[in-house]
């Protein structure tokens, strides 16, 4: 399947892609700042492409706000950003209702969420109460302030930085909110001749400055929706069931696949299945994002963690429990 792309500022404007094109596009642009991290440039084009919600979970220093930066610039779209810090206010983040003495009303002046790609960087050093103004955002693509809904631009993308937990001035985010990530991703130190190459190049935010549009808003949506309609199984589909079932029973996990989850993975796959120019979704399509789809969902039981078992390994070896349809 083809189609037109609108019309931004790249080296081939206006020029007609498969879906496999425009995704490796993307993925070309961001990974032309940074370096040596395809898989998980990979992955967050495919939230994007999903419709989903990225967490980007890491040290300080190894590039978790460029990646952002960097898939931002890649679409030609509404960007907002937000810095978090421990003394920020639910209305700074969705917009407040203020008093207009000309016309004596009030007015909604929005907050930096009515974006199409809304950067939280660091959301885990705001307070619960400031994390949790994101949950009807994320979840439904509309904001309630002073009981009047507001609807948010489409597409819409939070993507989120976090630093670990064990770091100081950091509040975990609460399961609920969780669950509304479609990934969890880790960018990693880089490989020692990425490091070097790094050292060795020009200024680094310079060249993130430069970083133009390769698709827009428009095209995303299109992608999105070409995306959906890959065909998935029969059996695949009861494959999902079986992971969701196994993952609830389990004595490993204490909070197992929720529906949300399932879902968050088909789309993946979908979108997965595309990108490698396939019209169907493979099971190991569904192994592949197992574990940046789920890992961060479900909790380990304290038998589970007193073993030492992380979370990555448990989503492994309920993939290794589930029987693969042929």
């Amino acid at each position: 399947m083809q189609w037109q792309t609108a019309a931004v500022t790249t080296t081939e404007p206006e020029r007609t892609r498969t879906f496999a094109g425009a995704f490796d596009a993307i993925c070309a642009n961001v990974g032309s700042v940074v370096r040596g991290k395809d898989h998980v440039i990979r992955l967050a084009v495919t939230c994007l492409v999903a419709q989903g919600h990225l967490l980007v979970e890491d040290v300080p220093g190894v590039g978790k706000t460029t990646l952002a930066k960097a898939l931002a610039r890649s679409v030609k779209a509404r960007f907002g950003r937000v810095q978090f810090t421990p003394d920020l206010l639910p209305s700074d983040v969705l917009g407040s209702t203020v008093w207009n003495q000309q016309d004596a009303s009030f007015d909604f002046r929005p907050g930096p969420v009515f974006a199409n790609l809304l950067l939280g960087d660091e959301i885990n050093r705001a307070s619960p109460k400031t994390q949790s103004a994101l949950l009807e955002a994320m979840a439904e693509e509309q904001v309630t302030v002073d009981g009047t809904t507001y609807d948010l631009p489409r597409p819409f993308m939070v993507i989120a930085t976090q630093n670990p937990l064990e770091h100081q001035g950091t509040f975990p985010l609460p399961e609920s909110q969780l669950d509304r990530f479609l990934m969890r991703l880790s960018v990693g130190y880089p490989s020692r001749d990425d490091e070097l190459a790094l050292l060795r190049e020009e200024d680094h935010d310079e060249m993130l400055g430069r970083l133009g549009p390769v698709a827009a808003a428009a095209d995303v949506i299109r992608m999105s929706a070409h995306a959906s309609r890959v065909h998935v199984a029969p059996a695949l589909a009861e494959y999902l069931v079986d992971l969701a079932d196994r993952s609830r029973r389990s004595p490993t996990f204490t909070l197992g696949m929720s529906p949300r989850a399932a879902l968050g993975l088909l789309r993946a796959a979908r979108v997965w299945a595309a990108a490698a120019g396939r019209d169907y979704v493979a099971p190991d399509d569904v192994k592949q994002l197992a574990a940046p789809v789920l890992a961060h969902r479900m909790v380990l039981a304290p038998e589970a963690q007193l073993r030492g078992l992380g979370a990555t390994d448990a989503v492994a070896d309920l993939l290794r429990s589930a029987p693969v349809p042929g």
